[in-house]
């Protein structure tokens, strides 16, 4: 997290509405064979826990279950020129919004990892413009049970949240208009729209 105040959303809207946007994330741990990362695509629970699922064949599944992981998601970011400000004594940074979420984690049953499956293609298929969504049930049971096999599904208590929003908070109203400007040449969108969109 950066260390700047100016720069912390403490709201857990933040982390959520990533993860709906977004839909992906790290996890990072701390495993007997040193420190390993997995990425994946991510859940957020109204309960205040985070679901994901990984590869049976991924070895970090072995370490997950009651252990502290810490899942990192990253929403958009842009390089910031010194060029785009009045001020000469500036140097050029980088805005981003970055969300670290730190909690316990357990393995989830059959019957939750299929639940959460269908959470996850139902919200993601929500997304995708034309034709009839895709379910589940369009998959004979022996290639579903054989998926299911394949993966497995976890669930993390969120007992910590750090979230960095460096959106040039720290400049002057006109140095923040000249840098979504810069921005917008650069076809920056994801992070001019949040730009613009802080606090409103």
């Amino acid at each position: 997290m950066h260390p700047n105040p100016n720069f912390r959303d403490e709201t857990p809207e933040l982390h959520r509405s990533l993860i709906a946007e977004l839909g992906f994330g790290t996890i990072f741990l701390q495993t007997p064979a040193g420190p390993r990362v997995a990425h994946a695509a991510l859940l957020s629970m109204d309960s205040g826990k985070l679901q994901f699922h990984l590869a049976r064949g991924n070895a970090f599944t072995r370490h997950l279950e009651g252990s502290t992981a810490l899942v990192v998601v990253n929403g958009p970011d842009a390089y910031i020129s010194a060029r785009w400000y009045a001020d000469p004594d500036q140097v050029p940074t980088w805005n981003y919004i970055a969300v670290e979420l730190e909690g316990s984690v357990r393995k989830l049953d059959d019957g939750e990892l299929l639940q959460q499956l269908e959470m996850l293609s139902d919200r993601n298929e929500a997304k995708v413009e034309g034709g009839k969504p895709w379910t589940m049930d369009k998959m004979s049971k022996r290639h579903l049970d054989g998926m299911i096999r394949s993966i497995v599904g976890f669930e993390m208590e969120i007992e910590t949240r750090r979230e960095t929003v460096k959106l040039s908070q720290n400049k002057s109203l006109d140095e923040r208009e000249r840098v979504i400007a810069g921005l917008e040449q650069q076809n920056a969108a994801g992070i001019v729209q949040a730009m613009r969109g802080f606090g409103k």
